[in-house]
C-alpha cells in the first residue's frame, strides 16, 4: 500500500513526524510532500497568482511552497510518477478540527484534495490542553496507526473522507472511540488587533475564541471533551437535502422561453 502522508503545520512539525510513524505501521511505502512553511488555517485554498516551488529533502519526502491543498495537487499529479497513492493521511495537526474547525482547516482541505483525487483520504488531529498550554502525542501515536487498520477494513464512499480526532489525555486515560458527527461551537469572540512595525506600518492578528456551549453527547465536541477519540465522516456534497426537497416545491419553476 502507498500512503501520501500531508498536514497543514509545515514539514518540519511535530505531528507530521507522529504521522510518519503511523504511516510506517502500516506500509513500507510511504511518501511525504508537506507544505515548507505553516499552512494552519489555509482551508481548501490553492496557489494561483504565484509560481509553485518544491524541494526534495530525502527519498519520497518533499517540501511544497504551497498549501495543502498544492501539496496533495502535487504529490499526486506530478512528484509521485510510478503509480498512484492508495491512501491519504492528513495531519496529525497540532489541536483537534471539531464543529465548524472543519471549514477552515488546512488538514482538512488535504483530506479533501485526497478524496477529490479518488484516493481514501483521514484527517487526524490531536487536541491540545489548553488549560497547560501543551500537547501530548501519544493518543495519536498510540491509537492512530490501529483506527487507520479499522477504517480501511471498514471502507467508506468515494465522496466521503474520516475526521479523526484525539482527546487532551494521556494514552492510558483515552475511554475509547466513537463515531460522532460534526458538532458547532455556540458563540464566536472575533477580535482584532492592531499593531506596528518597526517602521510604523500597521499590521494585525486575528483573536479567534469560541465557547462549546451545550452540546449533543454525540457530536464530536462533546466526545472528544468526554475522553473519548472521534471519528467523523465527512461528505463533499454540502447540499442540506431537507431544504433542496422544500424548496423544490415551491421556488422550482420554468419560464415561457424554457
Amino acid at each position: 500500500m502507498r500512503i501520501l502522508v500531508t498536514n497543514d503545520d509545515g514539514i518540519h512539525a511535530d505531528g507530521l513526524g507522529v504521522l510518519e510513524k503511523i504511516a510506517g505501521e502500516l506500509s513500507d511505502d510511504v511518501w511525504v510532500v508537506a507544505p515548507e512553511a505553516e499552512q494552519s488555517g489555509a482551508g481548501h485554498s490553492l496557489t494561483l497568482n504565484q509560481p509553485l516551488r518544491y524541494v526534495k529533502l530525502a527519498s519520497r519526502r518533499y517540501a511544497v511552497r504551497g498549501t495543502p491543498t498544492d501539496c496533495v495537487m502535487m504529490a499526486t499529479n506530478h512528484i509521485i510518477q510510478d503509480g498512484a497513492p492508495d491512501l491519504v493521511l492528513s495531519g496529525v495537526n497540532r489541536g483537534s478540527n471539531l464543529g465548524e474547525d472543519v471549514t477552515y482547516s488546512g488538514t482538512i482541505a488535504a483530506a479533501m484534495e485526497g478524496t477529490l483525487a479518488g484516493v481514501p483520504s483521514i484527517a487526524l488531529s490531536q487536541a491540545v490542553n489548553v488549560q497547560e498550554g501543551r500537547i501530548d502525542w501519544a493518543p495519536a501515536e498510540t491509537f492512530g496507526a490501529s483506527i487507520v487498520r479499522d477504517l480501511l477494513k471498514e471502507g467508506w464512499p468515494e465522496t466521503v473522507l474520516m475526521n479523526v480526532n484525539f482527546p487532551a489525555l494521556g494514552a492510558e486515560s483515552v475511554k475509547g472511540i466513537e463515531v460522532t458527527h460534526q458538532g458547532q461551537r455556540d458563540v464566536t469572540d472575533m477580535r482584532i488587533e492592531a499593531r506596528h512595525d518597526m517602521r510604523g506600518l500597521p499590521y494585525y492578528w486575528f483573536a479567534l475564541s469560541r465557547a462549546l456551549g451545550a452540546q449533543p453527547e454525540d457530536s464530536d465536541l462533546q466526545v472528544v471533551r468526554d475522553g473519548f477519540i472521534s471519528v467523523t465522516p465527512l461528505h463533499l456534497n454540502l447540499t442540506h437535502e431537507a431544504t433542496r426537497q422544500r424548496m423544490e416545491g415551491t421556488l422550482s419553476r420554468r419560464f415561457e422561453n424554457g
